[in-house]
């Protein structure tokens, strides 16, 4: 199995849960976003191998099926370098279905929520067609990702290529980037650090959130699902709740004393966010398991741990990019 951006937080877990089901594992990543250190567990692996490729480029390998996850997904990320996050979108996207096309190998595209936009329909059901800002500054993001939808299933209609959908709502869990910028990742930090947790808008925009494990699952269901599957699924968590909540539940389960402060809303920022599962339910038999508070604490000894850790020495000759 071919699992791109596989050195990534959601890469690096399915490619461990691949391993764990007997396969062989070909993890192909850039770096921009994943790191070595998510994968290290396994290079000793002999049915593993890491390739650092960047998947705008045509790859050329040998495999029976590809889940296609590479692209930058927090806004931290993925706004630094608008037109590559498209590229990785688009251009990647035609690299790997060509790829799949090549070989006939089912393809498994890592779609996300953010192709509902700020949705005017709740929760969001895989029939509805989103609202969309085209030309805003998440649209590199949200517009890819809905370009490699469709791509997707044209590659289905003209070549009968086996493909699937999942449209990725908010995940969270171990191997989180800590720079990233999004929600759980930043409250716990600044948890854990006793500083001020800090909301974008008042707070009251809610959101679902679904552990890495649940999530992973879901995906792996979704690719061993009959051919006639073809998806858009929706895959996430069922407890909507607000940031507010969410940050008092992190403050709460850290034993911190951060306060809580509100700035600014960030633009295009969805006001309410919740997958409908029913889809998922029916035809995967899936649905997420893991309570939020178990969730959260797994979540915050990991980031506490990785806090604890000394800053590796600087190396000469290295790039400033993050590795």
């Amino acid at each position: 199995m071919l699992v791109t951006g596989g050195a990534g937080f959601l890469g690096s877990h399915l490619c461990e849960r691949l391993l764990a089901d007997g396969k062989e594992v070909l993890c192909v990543d850039n770096y921009f976003t994943g790191t070595r250190q998510n994968i290290a567990g396994m290079l000793l692996n002999p049915r593993f191998e890491a390739l650092r490729h960047d998947i705008t480029f045509p790859l050329y390998v040998e495999v029976d099926g590809i889940y296609n996850l590479a692209c930058p997904a927090s806004p931290i990320h993925y706004q630094h370098d608008p037109v590559q996050t498209l590229k990785t979108s688009v251009h990647g996207g035609i690299n790997a279905l060509g790829l799949a096309k090549r070989l006939r190998a089912p393809v498994l595209q890592a779609s996300t929520s953010e192709v509902y936009g700020d949705p005017e329909a709740h929760p969001q059901t895989e029939e509805y067609w989103g609202n969309v800002n085209p030309i805003g500054s998440r649209a590199c993001y949200d517009e890819g990702k809905r370009c490699a939808e469709t791509l997707c299933f044209d590659y289905h209609r003209q070549h009968g290529l086996v493909v699937k959908v999942a449209r990725i709502f908010n995940t969270y869990g171990p191997r989180m980037a800590s720079d990233d910028g999004r929600v759980v990742s930043a409250f716990i930090i600044q948890a854990l650090r006793g500083e001020e947790i800090v909301i974008h808008g008042d707070g009251l925009q809610t959101r679902t959130f679904c552990y890495v494990d649940d999530l992973i699952d879901g995906l792996v269901r979704l690719m061993n699902s009959p051919e006639e599957v073809t998806g858009p699924i929706n895959l996430g968590g069922v407890q909507e709740v607000s940031i507010r909540e969410f940050a008092e539940t992190v403050v709460r389960l850290a034993g911190s004393k951060s306060k809580i402060v509100h700035v600014a809303r960030r633009d295009d920022d969805p006001r309410r966010r919740q997958p409908n599962l029913a889809l998922a339910r029916q035809v995967l038999h899936w649905a997420p398991t893991t309570p939020l508070p178990a969730g959260l604490a797994k979540t915050i000894d990991y980031f506490d741990q990785l806090l604890r850790r000394p800053a590796p020495a600087a190396q000469p000759g290295n790039s400033s990019l993050s590795l």
